[in-house]
């Protein structure tokens, strides 16, 4: 039953953005998480996007009374840029853990994907009940309108949390796969993405539901 409201709500939210979760993982030892300080890291080389996506998610996690810190501020801007090596990082863990952080999230882009779709639908039944020459009349722009087909992207991205506790193995917490589909701007992009992702971790019990009021 929880999955299915899951799912229903999942779907509801999904109508009206520019994402979709497709797959989720929760490691099965941990039923719930709370965590008091969090890192928060967007991979990706568009300054701006990082920065609107790190301080929206920053905004989410602090307004649940949790001490969220952003990647910028604590890194150069090149940070996610630059290759590290293994060693490298595992120092960056090391420095985190003493400094009191208990998790990691962290967001990349995997991959992009090209679409293409028909803008034409079957709108009703007399849309089907046509003859060969009503039909290729209708549909000859297909030779001359290059605009018949709508071209898009999807973007796959990936959010992973990680815990970072010093009485622990770096170990996985959960993982996200999220479609952006053909986005129009960094910020309704920030914003759909942030939203479906705050929802999908509230209800694995990975982040509270309850919001502080501001006094």
């Amino acid at each position: 039953m929880k999955k299915f409201l899951f799912l229903l709500s999942a779907l509801l939210l999904m109508n009206c953005s520019t994402t979709e979760l497709v797959e989720r993982w929760k490691n099965p030892s941990i039923d719930s998480l709370s965590i008091s300080k969090v890192l928060i890291v967007g991979m990706t080389s568009n300054i701006e996007a990082r920065k609107q996506f790190e301080e929206k998610l920053k905004k989410e996690y602090e307004a649940r009374g949790v001490e969220a810190v952003m990647s910028l501020e604590l890194f150069e801007p090149t940070f996610t840029a630059e290759k590290k090596s293994k060693e490298e990082l595992r120092n960056v863990e090391k420095i985190l853990a003493t400094n009191y952080f208990d998790a990691i999230l962290f967001t990349k882009i995997k991959g992009v994907e090209n679409k293409v779709v028909y803008t034409k639908t079957f709108k009703d039944k007399e849309y089907l009940d046509i003859r060969f020459k009503d039909d290729y009349y209708s549909h000859q722009e297909i030779f001359y309108n290059p605009e018949y087909y709508k071209k898009f992207n999807i973007y796959h991205a990936e959010t992973s949390i990680y815990c970072i506790c010093p009485v622990k193995e770096r170990e996985l917490i959960w993982k996200g796969s999220i479609d952006i589909v053909d986005p129009s701007s960094i910020e309704e992009t920030v914003e759909d993405y942030v939203n479906l992702l705050v929802f999908a971790l509230e209800e694995e019990n990975l982040l509270s539901k309850e919001i502080l009021k501001e006094k």
